[in-house]
């Protein structure tokens, strides 16, 4: 029997949603292998995404991935953490308890400086963190001479206690950055850790500034037996020393932090956080009213400026260290005082003290001149017996005094070695453009306000594991030419693509 076209074309539509069914099906399947496919050819080579016209790749494209292209990113990298050792260092340096064991006194920073000087020592002699450089070997010498100069003077039995402290807090310190700071991340976990610690001791260094009494160094002092000092006053406030031993070490300690926190510690950010930042630094440390660490962290400002507003001038740091020669000489010629005193007088808070000063720099370079191989020593230097107070007010002079001319030669020799071949090195890229700009104006920092004041303690030992702080970057390779830095625009601009 012949089957009408119509009951046909019926039993076709009620076929129609099964053929539908599996024809769905099979373009999904055919939909998911073309998928892994194309997974496959994406890990083989880089997609050009946002580039990608009708008739494939653009003429200039060069393989690489699109930047733009959120797709093709790798994912950010894991932050790293500060290395442990130096967090303990940076956070031990603010307690100021003491313990003896037997003859020896010992600060908590010493303790964390004995236990990984030795293990510090093999990682650089292995050249686990690169290879042994002059600094490395001057700051070594310059522990070494210091020490041999004590036994020198005064004696084994008298010397061997300072000696050994002096080798331990001025090689381990040292050390310990040049071992435990590797790289930019390390450098910036450091910086923001000391930033902090000046935030904390701020609120308390206002309270006693302002006649309320070091509550910081009294509250520890209820944990831990701590030596008590009295305090000075100037302009009729208080001269804040905090945790510290005196009000100097306590601007000193402080404000040595804004080159670095400023080029580093906030890298990349907007320049009015940078700005706050930088004035809250500055306002802790003058808090101590002392000439020298006021005026050495305004010289950092002025630096950074001066980088700042000539930052597309290649030579623009000669251009500075021209006008300051051109400026130092006419001084030098021309004036009856050194420039060294010039400045003295310029800056000192009470006119009175600098007429001291000069006292104190006029016998006690004549010391050091009369002793110029070991120093004195523990010895007092020599001066009329109308000058009763044996403070001297330069940190080279009392170097020179105490150890004799090769000390503060050795140690000035680590610091302007490691400056000058940052200079020198070329196609840095930006972030490490700063880290340079700022551990040198750091270096400067503590070479000039070395002239005006003495540091001891736990800021000595800030001073030296700052200066090898920076070593890493010698080892780094080049990332970007000058050009290339010269355009991305100061820290913290915003400088469009040409």
């Amino acid at each position: 029997m012949t089957k009408s076209p119509q009951s046909s074309s019926t039993k076709i539509r009620k076929l129609s949603p099964t053929a539908a069914a599996l024809s769905h099906i099979q373009r999904a399947h055919s939909q998911a292998n073309e998928y892994e496919g194309a997974l496959i050819l994406t890990e083989a080579r880089p997609r050009w995404s946002s580039l990608q016209t009708a008739e494939g790749p653009p003429s200039n494209w060069d393989g690489r991935a699109d930047p733009d292209d959120a797709s093709d990113r790798e994912p950010p990298a894991k932050k790293k953490n500060n290395p442990w050792p130096v967090r303990i260092f940076l956070i031990s340096l603010v307690f100021p308890w003491d313990f003896h064991l037997g003859p020896m006194r010992l600060s908590a920073y010493r303790f964390v400086l004995l236990a990984l000087l030795g293990s510090c020592l093999v990682l650089l002699i292995a050249g686990k963190v690169g290879k042994v450089r002059f600094a490395d070997l001057a700051v070594l010498l310059f522990a070494l001479w210091s020490a041999l100069s004590l036994i020198v003077d005064n004696g084994f039995a008298t010397a061997m206690q300072p000696a050994g402290i002096q080798v331990v807090e001025t090689f381990g310190a040292y050390l310990l950055a040049r071992c435990w700071i590797r790289d930019f991340d390390d450098l910036q976990k450091a910086v923001r850790l000391l930033f902090w610690i000046v935030v904390i001791l701020m609120p308390f260094a206002v309270v006693e500034c302002f006649g309320g009494g070091n509550v910081l160094r009294t509250a520890m002092g209820v944990i831990w037996p701590t030596a008590i000092f009295a305090p000075e006053h100037r302009l009729g406030l208080t001269r804040v020393m905090s945790v510290f031993e005196h009000p100097i070490l306590f601007g000193l300690s402080t404000g040595s932090i804004l080159a670095l926190n400023y080029f580093v510690g906030d890298y990349n950010e907007r320049l009015m956080k940078r700005y706050l930042k930088s004035a809250v630094i500055l306002g802790t440390a003058s808090l101590s009213l002392s000439t020298g660490p006021i005026f050495s962290t305004i010289l950092q400002i002025i630096l950074i400026s001066w980088n700042t507003v000539l930052y597309r001038i290649r030579y623009r740091w000669k251009i500075f260290i021209a006008i300051l020669i051109l400026l130092l000489i006419p001084l030098e010629l021309l004036a009856n005082r050194s420039p060294l005193s010039i400045m003295t007088q310029m800056v000192v808070i009470d006119p009175q003290t600098y007429w001291y000063r000069r006292l104190i720099w006029d016998y006690g370079s004549a010391t050091a001149l009369n002793h110029p191989l070991f120093g004195i020593g523990l010895g007092d230097w020599e001066r009329p017996a109308w000058m009763p107070n044996d403070t001297i007010d330069n940190f080279w002079l009392v170097e020179a005094i105490r150890y004799g001319l090769p000390a503060p030669i050795l140690l000035l020799s680590a610091g302007i070695s490691i400056s000058l071949a940052m200079a020198g090195k070329r196609n840095f890229e930006k972030r490490l453009d700063d880290v340079r700009t700022g551990y040198i104006i750091t270096m400067v920092f503590f070479f000039q306000i070395g002239w005006t004041v003495h540091f001891w303690s736990s800021t000595y030992v800030l001073a030296l594991f700052l200066l090898g702080s920076g070593v890493w970057l010698l080892d780094a390779p080049p990332g970007g030419s000058e050009k290339t830095v010269a355009k991305a625009g100061p820290p913290g601009w915003r400088v469009p693509p040409p």
